[in-house]
């Protein structure tokens, strides 16, 4: 779920992956393993993609939907 939300994410704010990873001070392939869910999202990106983007944990990783309401099914 994560990288779908990384990806609507990035993408509403018109940023490439290329963007997005000097923002995270890492390369265009993690950000492209990320929005793949091909590799784990670290703790530290993870804050900082919450911050970049101004939204939770739960969000990102699809613990919660677009209204605040959690799922933690």
């Amino acid at each position: 779920m994560y990288g779908k939300r990384i990806k609507e994410l990035r993408e509403e704010r018109d940023l490439s992956q290329q963007q997005l990873a000097e923002l995270l001070h890492c390369n265009q392939n993690t950000v492209s393993r990320y929005e793949n869910e091909t590799h784990d999202l670290g703790t530290g990106d993870l804050v900082k993609l919450c911050r970049l983007f101004q939204v939770s944990a739960d969000y990102l990783l699809g613990l919660e939907d677009e209204t605040g309401a959690k799922n933690y099914r």
